[in-house]
């Protein structure tokens, strides 16, 4: 069982910008592709960011790209995410998610392990 613990969320206006962190459990971390979603009230969890466990290969959804960085650091057993240019539609909860796998994908289904989440408010 891979523990997953996400911080660095909070309150921050338009513009600014935001590192979210993501804590595993598991040695192991190092063979996983990690991801970031997002979900809002009522919605569906959507896919926001992927990154190959080596961290060479990364992936983004049109929405944030651009704005936003996912990276890793193995050694460390954390992933990352820098959001930049935040806007008030970013506004939700966010999530990181482990695969047991090495490449990355964006559909929820295909992750094994989740965080609980953090908030993130950006105020107009």
């Amino acid at each position: 069982q891979v523990h997953l613990v996400e911080s660095g969320g909070g309150l921050v206006q338009a513009g600014g910008s935001l590192r979210l962190s993501c804590a595993a459990s598991e040695r192991t971390f190092s063979s996983y592709a990690m991801g970031w979603f997002r979900q809002a009230p009522g919605k569906e969890r959507e896919f926001v960011a992927a990154i190959r466990w080596s961290g060479g290969v990364t992936y983004y959804a049109d929405s944030v790209k651009g704005r936003f960085t996912i990276a890793r650091d193995n050694a460390k057993n954390t992933a990352y995410q820098q959001m930049n240019s935040l806007k008030p539609e970013d506004t939700t909860v966010y999530y990181c998610a482990a695969r047991t796998r090495l490449a990355i994908n964006i559909t929820t289904p295909t992750y094994d392990y989740w965080g609980q989440g953090t908030q993130v408010t950006v105020s107009s």
